[in-house]
């Protein structure tokens, strides 16, 4: 049997966000224990011309729930980046999470060859639906869940390999 696009896509997308919030929870406690203010360490960031955690965590749900929608053809649900707090952040991604939830395997299914345009500063970008999944959405969603989680760990957050990849 073959994988489909949405056994592609769907799972590993549930499967980032709520690895993400396991590690914002985490990163979150570590902050209390250390009395940092939480709005301090939602805009920490690695370097300085490197966007801050809070961003990445914004992008990274954008990536997932915006992912999704262009895969089954529809204008993805729109996010205000209105965060300011981690349980802000937490209803985020549970919002996103809620979101993936709602597409079905029919509506992604067969996306493979589907034109999906996105409108960016430097012009447009032209994909078929399966080089979107594997070539943009993928890295992009893992690069900013990983970026959040080096963020946390250089912050000193207790956290390893298992809280960023989950249990099997």
């Amino acid at each position: 049997m073959s994988l489909s696009m949405y056994q592609a896509s769907v799972p590993l997308f549930l499967r980032a966000l709520t690895n993400l919030h396991h590690v914002l929870k985490l990163g979150e406690k570590h902050a209390n224990e250390k009395s940092v203010e939480g709005s301090v360490m939602l805009h920490t960031r690695l370097i300085p011309d490197m966007l801050p955690l809070v961003k990445q965590v914004q992008i990274a749900t954008d990536m997932a729930k915006n992912g999704a929608a262009r895969l089954a053809g529809v204008d993805p649900l729109k996010f205000e980046d209105n965060e300011t707090s981690f349980d802000e952040l937490y209803q985020r991604i549970e919002r996103a999470i809620e979101y993936i939830k709602s597409f079905k395997p029919e509506q992604i299914d067969g996306s493979e060859t589907r034109t999906i345009t996105l409108k960016m500063r430097r012009g447009d970008m032209n994909f078929e639906g399966q080089a979107y999944l594997l070539h943009f959405v993928i890295p992009n969603l893992f690069f900013h869940c990983t970026t959040t989680y080096d963020i946390l760990r250089a912050a000193g957050t207790n956290i390893g390999k298992e809280d960023f990849i989950g249990k099997a």
